[in-house]
This record gives structure tokens, C-alpha cells and sequence, in this order.
């Protein structure tokens, strides 16, 4: 069968999870961390981000709260920043650091970075992926042989919304070297901030890459199976 049971390949599965749960674990510690250390500027995560906007002669971006936690992203439709409950009127390191992330993409929108085209222009196909492919697979699966190409073509459609994830791991990490930069050369954070800021957001990231390699494995996994089941 396409989907047994049982099968070794779920180890694929057990190690993107565990790869993810790990992620997310030194995000949400480092993130705490820092949320309780102070910066000296005394910028809230908002005036912080308005602050480095109009250094790089941005001013059609609105900065806005949010609701939730690590809630915060930028919408390049809507041009705006928007920034989660916990980093809006925060001033500890952890909240400069996030908002001028954010910040970044805006950079990057302003600056017509190519990546972050790229990814914009694969949402539709990534949405798309995301909602169907696992309906195709299981119809696949329940149509016995005669269900092959419903699966594959499942496959191809997950294999849509891991591109996504690939193509956001450059945007990601531009926009947060952006944002340190930024912070250092305009005197918004000093010393050791700076590697402060750092620390949070490369724990940031490191949640886009498990994501990433959890999805490859199940890819893989899914390949594999496809495959067993052919021969």
C-alpha cells in the first residue's frame, strides 16, 4: 500500500518534528531571554522601527499593532509593519530586534529585492499546495492503483509549498542582516546589544530552516512511498 500502517519511513517524520520542536524551543528562550534586558535607547519596538525606516528615506510605510505573539510581519500589499502586542511598546532588545526585522522586509520591498518577487509570486501556488495536496494523496491512496496519478500529482503540489519555504530562508536571513546593520550603524543599539539582537534573531531563523528540512524529509518520505508503491 501507498500509506501502510506502519513503515520505516516515518523516522523521516520523527526527525522533522523533532528538528522543529527543537527550533521553536531556542526561539521561544532566547526570545524570553532578551524580552526582559532593556536597551538603552529606550525605543519602544515601534519608534524603533519608524526611527530606521526614515533613515533609509522610507515614509509610505505605516507601522501598526497587532494582536498575539510573534505575531509580527510585513505586508508588502498594505505596505505596513505590523507588530504584535509584545514588540509594539516594548523596549527590551528582543522587540527592537524583531520590529527592525520586519523593518528589513520593508528594505527589501523598497529596494525590489529579488528574492522576496520570487516568494510573493509563489503564495498562490504555495496556498494552493498547502490545501490540496494531502486531499489528492488520500483519494490517491483510496482509489488503490488506479489513484497513482491523483497521488503524484498530490506530490507535485506539496512539492510547491516546499519551495516556498525555500525560497523564504534568503529573504529571511537578508532581512535580519539587514535589521542589524541598520541597528548598529544608526546608533540604535550599541556593543553588545548588537550581538544581543543577534542571538534573537538567528534563533528566529533557525524556525524557517527546521521548518524547511521538515518539510524536505516528508517530501521525501512521500517520494519514497510513491516509488514502493510503483514497484
Amino acid at each position: 500500500m501507498f500509506f501502510p500502517f506502519y513503515d520505516s519511513t516515518y523516522i523521516l517524520v520523527l526527525i522533522g518534528v523533532i528538528v522543529s520542536m527543537m527550533a521553536s524551543a531556542k526561539l521561544n528562550a532566547t526570545y524570553q531571554r532578551y524580552s526582559a534586558v532593556r536597551s538603552m535607547c529606550g525605543l519602544t519596538g515601534a519608534e524603533a522601527a519608524k526611527r530606521l525606516l526614515n533613515s533609509q528615506g522610507i515614509y509610505d510605510v505605516t507601522i501598526r499593532r497587532v494582536p498575539g505573539s510573534l505575531t509580527d510581519h510585513y505586508d508588502p500589499r498594505s505596505k505596513t509593519v505590523n507588530l504584535s502586542d509584545a514588540v509594539y511598546g516594548s523596549t527590551s532588545i528582543a522587540a527592537i530586534g524583531v520590529a527592525a526585522h520586519e523593518c528589513g522586509h520593508a528594505m527589501q520591498d523598497a529596494a525590489d529585492y529579488s528574492p522576496l518577487r520570487i516568494r510573493a509570486a509563489l503564495v498562490p501556488a504555495a496556498n494552493l499546495g498547502s490545501q490540496l495536496a494531502w486531499p489528492l494523496i488520500l483519494v490517491g491512496l483510496l482509489l488503490g492503483s488506479g489513484g497513482s496519478g491523483l497521488a503524484f500529482a498530490g506530490i507535485v503540489l506539496f512539492s510547491l509549498a516546499v519551495l516556498f519555504q525555500l525560497v523564504t530562508l534568503p529573504v529571511e536571513y537578508n532581512a535580519s542582516h539587514r535589521a542589524v546593520t541598520l541597528l548598529d550603524s544608526t546608533g540604535i543599539l550599541a556593543g553588545q546589544e548588537v550581538g544581543q539582537t543577534r542571538s534573537v534573531l538567528n534563533a528566529a531563523a533557525l524556525t524557517y530552516v527546521a521548518a524547511a528540512a521538515a518539510s524536505i524529509l516528508q517530501l521525501l518520505r512521500l517520494l519514497m512511498l510513491f516509488n514502493r508503491r510503483r514497484d
